[in-house]
């Protein structure tokens, strides 16, 4: 098959394409950076494309087009997140009018307000959100679910593995000299994605025979969120150990900063921020029986084996 792979510059579009290749697939990446490093595509050609910047003029044919460009952030300007995750989203889909379009969404479609407990694809979107990132993930959705084609999303959570831009460096940023201070209680079960556990899901979902749905993506089974921390800075050879604080003590300070960092337009983000806390306090886990069945989805288990290299 001849597969288009947006945002294949970034951490998840150059996973999907190394994986579209190896099967045999003929991939064209498109990002915004001149070029990626070496081998991050595997054997896929590359052409520069900022998608803010309207339909591509002379694309390529293509059997199917895998989404993975976007923003990913709990902080911006709202007007940023939907001009990529969103504007970036409708002119892909105006690039390759009718072929297959895979849409690399993420949980954070569902309700940010209360824990998700092994949450069924149908819970999501919801009508209120804690920053832009999540309200134009979900705007997002719904521009590609009304495409008049076959459509497939796809909603990872807390992505993970070599080259991982957010996660583990959130995790490792976090840590005060023997402490590595966290939100509830540990015991809270979370729901992660390999990022090679996605881009298996991304080559079912552009190659299988399904062609339409909404499907969740993580690994084979959720973890205590404290068990994924100290897996952490053991692959790292961290010395730190989780300790834990109440939601309610973290809450009210972290909405207190976010509104001073926006009342003052301070450039950078928040240490902390209600999304991030939101994410990790409760319980965050998803049903996957849906890409099993449907997409042949065969996940592995989490593991941060090999993290100290990533």
């Amino acid at each position: 098959m001849r597969i288009a792979v947006t945002g294949a510059s970034g951490f998840v579009g150059g996973a999907v394409c190394r994986a579209l290749t190896g099967a045999g697939h003929e991939v064209v990446g498109f990002g915004r950076r001149p070029s990626p490093g070496p081998g991050h595509l595997g054997a896929a050609r590359y052409r520069q494309w900022d998608l803010t910047g309207g339909p591509l003029a002379d694309p390529p044919p293509v059997d199917a087009v895998v989404h993975c460009a976007g923003t990913v952030s709990d902080w911006g300007p709202r007007r940023e997140f939907f001009a990529v995750n969103v504007g970036g989203t409708a002119n892909a889909l105006a690039t390759w009018p009718g072929v297959r379009f895979v849409h690399v969404s993420t949980a954070s479609v569902y309700d940010p307000r209360r824990p998700t407990v092994m949450a069924a694809e149908h819970l999501a979107p919801v009508g209120r959100y804690l920053n832009a990132y999540g309200e134009s993930k979900a705007a997002a959705e719904r521009v590609v679910s009304t495409a008049d084609r076959p459509a497939i999303v796809l909603r990872p959570h807390a992505i993970y593995g070599p080259g991982d831009p957010t996660l583990l460096p959130r995790v490792l940023a976090a840590v005060r000299g023997r402490w590595l201070p966290a939100v509830g209680d540990g015991r809270q079960l979370i729901s992660l994605t390999s990022v090679g556990n996605l881009a298996q899901a991304c080559v079912l979902a552009a190659c299988g025979p399904v062609e339409r749905g909404v499907f969740n993506v993580t690994d084979a089974a959720p973890v205590p969120l404290d068990d994924s921390l100290r897996a952490i800075l053991a692959a790292r050879g961290i010395t730190a150990h989780p300790v834990y604080l109440p939601l309610r003590a973290v809450w009210l300070p972290a909405t207190v900063v976010e509104a001073l960092y926006r009342l003052v337009r301070y450039p950078r983000p928040p240490r902390l921020t209600r999304y991030a806390i939101s994410h990790l306090a409760v319980e965050r886990t998803l049903d996957i029986t849906a890409a099993r069945d449907q997409l042949g989805y065969r996940p592995t288990p989490t593991s941060f084996a090999g993290a100290a290299h990533w």
